[in-house]
């Protein structure tokens, strides 16, 4: 996603990397260096701009080109040299946002990786050039790209173990040039003193390879610089590694170092450090260092148990009272209500009793009454009959109780039944959701590959079927007819087709003036409330129209004005006959349409 506000200058510049040939997009990224440093350090203004560099791809831009050849690179070395220095000032200090994860596992490492293969190829460059002052260019390409990876390290301090791993790192370390070798040594000097603790996260193979290393060139190399150099990386790694210590001094691969040292050459600028170094591998001095690193262990162990303890002792004591008194207000409250549940258990079945005894009662003086009602002759029948009924009665309720118990019994199978049959379903649904996947994504199998035998068999099987349906023939007369009667068949369609056209068009017209008078008569006035020229708005325009509605009109005044004895047997809706002339006369001062009154 594109952020919002972002710097003109690198939204110019992305559109002008994006457009330009490939060849000029390293010259063109060089602009991004005027940009961070006209930018103040540390301003929230240069987060936003290393954020659209981010964002418009930018820093992949300036990897793509420094993996490239340095042949093929407008500039050459000066060009990828500015290169590094431009990404790793756009990668310290940048936060990615949503794509931290690509960033930190993908683009640092990649950017980091780049920044030794860079070194190693300037090695070789400045090896097999001949001019002093190619050398001396090459030189300072090559500290200009060290520096960047320092800087790049020390703003992502995870990246330290992986430029350690590095095969690359380790060629350039096995160096015999004295100032690339004391370079690659004072970078790696610097990264110990960033972060010290990557250095025992290595594998021991490449740990025993980078100290053989320095050893190696601490007392083999006459370079003073580069001794100097090896024996200051050499203690700082004894004194902050006890393990390093411990392997210089116990190891069989080192064996003869101390006293290898101290024939090194003494005034020298690094005597004092390579003093400080043999002191460390004598016995006495390890002794005395592991005696006393022991010993502050020990005293820190102790006070950090003792203060827990102490801790621990002080929290319990306010605690043990409230407690004490928890415990002995939930054993009143529990003797408490186990009392009351005891006097409400005897209350109950005390009015259980009573109910009983009230019942026993009440039914014999109910059998008493029924003796008493009942004829003597039928006591033994009335008997019989009430023992069936209790029987029945006790053997509903044996059963409900039978049957409530088995339900009970059952219950936790029927559960897991359940339970089967919903995990049965899902499993079901899910394999053929997984099944339809499978066939939808499928990818294509390709055409099998046809033997000689199943090219016959497939020649042989068109043969049958062209055999079995044999196409139909037709002449080029029969043609002409098909097609002539297919052009007058077509001709004829759209002709009828505009006809149609046209009704249709007359249809909605006539429609559209059927609504309108419609529209115009509901809204019409009543006839008290009509002006003199209301009535005209809602003559007809049609004759036909006209003269039924006149017709209508006489109609109803003359079954209005005629005697009662004359509609006795007439009905409401029955028609009268009204002349011809009666009619043409009054339609004669009605106004028709398109015609003028004579």
């Amino acid at each position: 996603m594109k952020p919002t506000g972002t710097d003109p200058r690198i939204l110019a510049l992305a559109a002008e990397v994006a457009k330009s040939p490939e060849q000029d997009v390293p010259v063109i990224l060089l602009k991004l260096k005027e940009i961070i440093n006209n930018t103040p350090l540390g301003s929230s203004e240069l987060k936003k701009i290393k954020q659209d560099i981010y964002c418009y791809d930018l820093i992949q831009y300036c990897l793509l080109v420094l993996s490239q050849d340095c042949s093929c690179i407008q500039g050459g070395w000066t060009t990828v040299s500015q290169l590094t220095q431009i990404l790793s000032h756009c990668c310290v200090g940048l936060e990615p946002g949503e794509d931290a994860e690509e960033f930190y596992n993908e683009l640092l490492p990649s950017a980091a990786e780049n920044f030794l293969v860079l070194g190693r190829r300037l090695q070789t460059c400045f090896i097999n050039a001949a001019k002093g002052e190619e050398k001396d260019a090459l030189l300072h390409f090559f500290e200009v790209v060290t520096d960047s990876l320092f800087w790049l390290l020390g703003g992502h301090v995870q990246l330290i173990q992986n430029v350690l791993k590095s095969d690359h790192f380790l060629r350039l370390l096995q160096t015999d040039n004295v100032q690339i070798g004391s370079m690659v040594m004072t970078l790696l000097q610097n990264i110990l003193q960033i972060n010290s603790g990557d250095l025992l996260r290595i594998e021991g193979k490449i740990l025993h390879s980078i100290l053989d290393e320095v050893v190696f060139k601490l007392l083999s190399t006459p370079s003073p610089v580069i001794r100097g150099t090896a024996t200051k990386l050499l203690l700082l790694m004894a004194e902050s590694h006890q393990e390093i210590l411990i392997l210089l001094r116990l190891s069989a691969c080192y064996k003869g170092l101390r006293s290898l040292l101290n024939k090194q050459e003494p005034g020298t600028e690094f005597s004092q450090e390579l003093r400080q170094l043999i002191g460390l591998l004598s016995p006495k001095a390890y002794q005395e260092v592991k005696d006393q690193k022991q010993h502050k262990a020990a005293c820190l162990i102790q006070a950090y148990w003792k203060g827990f303890q102490t801790r621990k002792r002080l929290k319990k004591l306010p605690s043990a009272v409230i407690t004490l008194q928890r415990s002995f207000r939930s054993k009143r409250t529990k003797m408490l209500m186990k009392l009351s549940r005891q006097k409400e258990e005897e209350d109950h079945r005390l009015q259980l009793q009573i109910q009983r005894q009230r019942a026993m009662r009440l039914s014999r003086e109910i059998r008493l009454n029924m003796l008493e009602i009942v004829h003597p002759g039928q006591v033994e029948k009335h008997n019989r009959e009430i023992e069936e009924k209790s029987a029945l009665i006790i053997q509903k309720h044996w059963k409900g109780y039978r049957e409530r118990k088995n339900f009970r019994q059952q219950r936790p199978s029927l559960t897991e039944y359940k339970a089967a049959v919903i995990l049965q379903r899902a499993t079901l649904k899910f394999l053929a959701k997984c099944r339809k996947k499978k066939k939808l994504f499928a990818p294509w199998p390709g055409l099998r590959e046809l033997t000689d035998a199943s090219r016959i068999e497939l020649k042989q099987q068109v043969d049958d079927y062209i055999r079995r349906h044999p196409g139909s023939q037709i002449s080029d007369v029969t043609s002409r007819e098909l097609h002539s009667q297919a052009q007058e068949r077509l001709q004829h369609y759209f002709m009828g087709r505009a006809l149609e056209e046209r009704s249709q068009q007359h249809r909605e017209a006539l429609m559209a003036q059927i609504s309108t008078n419609i529209e115009q008569l509901m809204k019409a006035p009543s006839l008290k409330e009509a002006e003199g020229k209301d009535p005209e708005l809602f003559l007809s325009r049609s004759r036909p129209v006209a003269a039924k509605a006149k017709q209508a009109h006489l109609t109803t005044l003359k079954h209005i004005q005629a005697p009662w004895w004359k509609k006795l047997g007439e009905e409401a809706g029955d028609d009268t006959d009204i002349p011809k002339d009666e009619l043409s006369v009054e339609l004669g001062t009605l106004f028709i349409g398109g015609t003028k009154p004579s």
